[in-house]
């Protein structure tokens, strides 16, 4: 679980005044970005969310990690994952209006976070998916919950009162709304940012929007990911029209992530980290833990992989 330390940083992010690091304006919510090195400067016009981008190091030093369980080094090769106090290398703009430079990416990768919003491992993972691999991506993280994120202090749900701001929580932010909202939305960032290919990445509660909106009529994405889904449902798996890689922690129900694999019928990698909680890509990740550090970079490692040999626009 993240520490007390990572817990305010968190908190602060979105309490401090517009102008700081982390804002918010017009009552719109907020988007991190995250993409290879700029070029020039442009307008981007309105897309009525705010995004977090992040940026390329160009001078980045690369970990020499081997490759493993099938993966080739030289397709991606991952920074030093800093455990705590990561410092994220993009930034938080309003869209209405915002001015950001086009990079050299022709493609780009949706992340759809957590119920716990931007939190610090996560925004580091948006930095690994911008910066490691041979490919340049664009990466962007919308804030779907306006700036009010669930507290992470709610898990383990393991009170009455816990369970009950869960539930209304959930209620209030049900992953089929955002599911719905995605097509348009990468509709705009494609005129938008010029970026006309798109991934989708889902973390737990985003793995569930992944599903869905991966399956239905309007789907807009090249390839996509989950990352310890929540709510894993086979029968969403045998509408998937997309290249699909799916990595499960121990904690999601077995039978279930094998059925989803068996009802694929499209291009997959399908893969439990057992040693691994869930949430261990993304908020709930305790990168102090060597063991956890080494599977969280193993794991984007493998998305990033997915991603290289199975992008068909």
């Amino acid at each position: 679980m993240p520490s007390p330390s990572q817990l305010r940083l968190a908190a602060a992010r979105l309490s401090r005044p517009p102008g700081s690091y982390a804002y918010r304006l017009s009552g719109n919510p907020q988007i991190f970005k995250s993409e290879p090195p700029p070029a020039c400067a442009s307008r981007t016009g309105s897309l009525n969310h705010t995004t977090f981008l992040s940026v390329k190091q160009q001078a980045a030093k690369m970990s020499t990690m081997q490759a493993s369980h099938g993966h080739n080094q030289a397709c991606c090769n991952i920074p030093p994952v800093v455990s705590k106090g990561y410092s994220a290398k993009g930034s938080y703009e309003e869209i209405d209006g915002f001015k950001t430079c086009p990079s050299t990416a022709k493609k780009g990768i949706l992340v759809i976070y957590d119920i716990f919003g931007y939190f610090e491992q996560t925004l580091q993972g948006a930095d690994i998916l911008a910066t490691s691999s041979s490919e340049e991506y664009k990466v962007v993280i919308p804030d779907w919950f306006k700036g009010e994120p669930c507290p992470i202090e709610w898990y383990p749900p393991n009170t009455e009162e816990k369970q009950k701001n869960l539930g209304a929580f959930f209620g209030k932010n049900p992953p089929p709304g955002v599911a719905g909202k995605l097509p348009e939305y990468v509709k705009a960032l494609k005129e938008k940012t010029g970026v006309q290919e798109w991934a989708i990445l889902g973390f737990c509660w985003g793995g569930k929007v992944v599903s869905l909106v991966t399956s239905g009529d309007q789907n807009p994405f090249v390839v996509g990911a989950e990352c310890h889904p929540a709510m894993v449902d086979p029968k969403e798996a045998e509408g998937i029209k997309i290249p699909l890689i799916l990595l499960a922690s121990k904690e999601e129900p077995e039978d279930k992530v094998k059925e989803f694999e068996e009802k694929l019928k499209v291009a997959k990698h399908v893969e439990t980290f057992k040693d691994q909680i869930h949430g261990w890509m993304a908020a709930r990740s305790d990168l102090s833990d060597a063991r956890v550090k080494e599977e969280y970079i193993r794991g984007y490692k493998t998305v990033l992989d997915f991603f290289a040999k199975n992008w068909k626009a």
